[in-house]
Formats: C-alpha cells, structure tokens, sequence
C-alpha cells in the first residue's frame, strides 16, 4: 500500500519541508491542500517555472505528489459555473505538478434544493470537467463528505457521468460517523470509482474530538486495508489531519500503525 499525508499535518512547512518530512518518516508521497493557508506555495497563482520546480523536487526526493486537494463544491447552482471554471484551473496546476488526482467536494446543499436535483446538478458538473482533466491526465475525484457521506449518492453521482477521469475520493470514516454504513457495505458501493482515499481515526460521538491515533477510535482501519487490497487498490491512503498534533508526534506514530495492519493481513 501506498502512504502520504495532505498539508494539513504540517502547514507551516513550505514544499522542500513537506518533502523532507514524507521521506524521514517513510511516506510514499504528499497531498498539498491548495488554498486552504498553507505555505507549500502550490496554488493557482504558482507560474509555469514553480510547477515545473515542484515536480522536479518531488522527483527528485523520490515522494509523490499523489494528490492535489482542492475545495470546489457544485450542489448549489448559483456557484455552480465560477466553480468549475475554477476547477479546470486546478485540474491544470494538477497536470502541471504532476499530481495524477484532484480532489474536489459535492457541497452543501442549499434549502430548497432536491437531493435529486443536486445529484444531477452536480454529475453535470463533473462532466464539464472530464474532457480538461481527460485531456491532462488527472482523475477528478469527489469526496465522501459534507452532504455526500452517503455512498448511494456518491454513486448515483458517478452513474449519471460516467468518465474514466472521474472518479470517488473514498473517506472511510466520513459515512461510518455521518451515515451510519459499514466500511464493507460503503466500500461495496463505490469500489468501481475510488481512486483516492483519506484516513484518520475518529469517533462515532460526534461531540468527541475529530481526530484520534490509529487503533483508539471507532474506525476500524485494518478492515479499510483489507477492503481495499481485496478490490486491487493501487492508488495512495492519505492521512488527512487538519491543524491536530505536530507532525513529529502524529506523522511517524500514524504510519507505524497503518504499516502494522498491513503486515497482519499479509
């Protein structure tokens, strides 16, 4: 399996650290969260020499860039449009970095909107995008998250615009905590779309904290493993804790543990 950790675990960190961090704790790549505060300096305004840069150091370190997190959403029709116009810009720093992923979000849905018509609202969307991101080599992935937990909708999403460069960002925690689903059942249903995958351990309490060591929550992230592994999996689990511990305590302990799950299902 294949480790990294979005920018998030350590945001004050500028690219060449970020790198520094993946390759002294063994991770196998990286995940800058653009335009979320942090100074990895990948973002929208990067000129055509600081991409080539990025992927040039990220090559060089032997740490991927296996995913570049945007925070574009597409459930409400009023920002639908300036949305994904801003999303081909993304796809094109992802092309440009290297980054074989883009995640992007379904969104909140607004009041008085149907869950039916924002499925539908949001497959356009994301059909809009697949021609650029086909083009450029990236998988546009939507995550299970905000109003997307659910699996089923996540799914009824992908079924309408069916892309081999779109694609499921599958957080197994998110359904689990929001929806109520098993890793199994939520795997089942979207294992056709994952292309990415998030991690960290929470519990099902909502009013306990977000985020928790491996092994002392309530998501079981042996069974991630090995839903994973069953299916083939070959993409990256990224570990995405946003603004929790120091890196130095939470980076190595996090992947030791992923790692040991791993050697016990071999």
């Amino acid at each position: 399996m294949n480790y990294a950790f979005m920018s998030f675990s350590c945001p004050q960190a500028t690219f060449t650290e970020m790198l520094a961090l993946a390759a002294q704790y063994g991770y196998d790549g990286v995940e800058p969260r653009a335009a979320g505060g942090n100074s990895h300096g990948v973002e929208l305004e990067a000129t055509a020499e600081q991409r080539a840069a990025f992927r040039e150091q990220a090559a060089d370190a032997g740490i991927a860039i296996c995913c570049l997190a945007a925070g574009n959403r597409f459930a409400d029709p009023a920002d639908r449009d300036a949305e994904v116009e801003e999303t081909l810009q993304y796809i094109d720093l992802a092309a440009d970095i290297g980054a074989p992923v883009l995640r992007i979000f379904g969104g909140r849905i607004p009041d008085g909107i149907s869950r039916e018509a924002a499925i539908s609202g949001v497959a356009d969307a994301l059909s809009r995008l697949a021609g650029r991101a086909g083009d450029r080599g990236v998988v546009v992935c939507m995550e299970t998250h905000d109003d997307w937990c659910n699996p089923a909708d996540v799914a009824a999403v992908m079924e309408r615009g069916e892309h081999p460069a779109i694609g499921v960002n599958w957080d197994a925690a998110h359904p689990v905590r929001t929806e109520g689903w098993t890793l199994a059942d939520s795997y089942r249903t979207l294992r056709r779309w994952i292309r990415h995958a998030h991690v960290h351990d929470l519990f099902l309490d909502a009013n306990r904290p977000d985020y928790t060591a491996f092994g002392t929550g309530d998501i079981d992230h042996k069974e991630v493993l090995a839903l994973l592994r069953s299916g083939g999996y070959d993409g990256y689990l990224s570990g995405e804790w946003i603004n929790w511990e120091p890196p130095d305590i939470h980076l190595p302990r996090e992947i030791a543990t992923l790692r040991g799950y791993e050697r016990a299902l071999a």
